[in-house]
């Protein structure tokens, strides 16, 4: 299966993903897959839900460097488990492209997660990694950095949203794009086989 990165208002976006169980070849597939589009696409995070996979999984890289594989990190079934301070920054989103808000997030976080080795890791992250995570971990619970901004600031983004809810009700409406109950059974026997 060939992945792709899906945009705003695609409804897999807001579907809470579910744990995975297990790590196996095709799993391992789709994360190469994850890095190869989010480099493709100049980000430095990437959640399986933006790619139509209902798992709880997300790649990022930190440094947004492909030649830089110190700085790559898979994180399967994330958790955040506090966070301190706060911090406004800019933030953008691949399933969004263009559009760009200012986002108040913890400065510092800790956070416990598996590796692809099956190995569970934690640590205390702070700055754009910590962002990064935030980010990622709040697509995995259907959750778009849209939804943070205040009534003002999503009124400056709502243009531009509206074009991309636009061009995916015509795309549907040619049958580029499946209804939403065909997207939510495919998503259903996803679940089925891998969680």
């Amino acid at each position: 299966m060939s992945l792709h990165i899906i945009h705003y208002p695609h409804p897999t976006l807001r579907h809470v993903s579910k744990p995975l169980k297990r790590v196996d070849a095709e799993l391992k597939h789709w994360i190469d897959q994850m890095f190869e589009l989010m480099y493709e696409h100049e980000g430095v995070g990437l959640a399986a839900n933006q790619v139509d996979l209902p798992y709880r999984v997300f790649v990022c890289n930190p440094e947004g460097d492909p030649a830089n594989k110190e700085a790559e990190f898979v994180f399967i079934n994330p958790v955040i488990k506090r966070g301190s301070g706060q911090h406004e920054k800019e933030e953008g989103c691949l399933s969004i492209p263009g559009v760009y808000a200012p986002v108040v997030r913890k400065e510092k976080i800790v956070v416990q997660a598996y590796n692809l080795a099956g190995e569970e890791i934690s640590g205390e992250l702070d700055g754009l990694f910590a962002r990064i995570v935030q980010h990622e971990t709040d697509h995995l619970d259907g959750r778009l950095f849209i939804d943070r901004l205040t009534p003002t600031q999503l009124a400056d983004v709502s243009g531009e949203l509206e074009e991309f809810e636009i061009d995916f009700n015509s795309k549907r409406a040619v049958g580029e794009l499946p209804s939403d109950e065909r997207i939510a059974a495919r998503l259903a026997e996803l679940e089925r086989l891998r969680t």
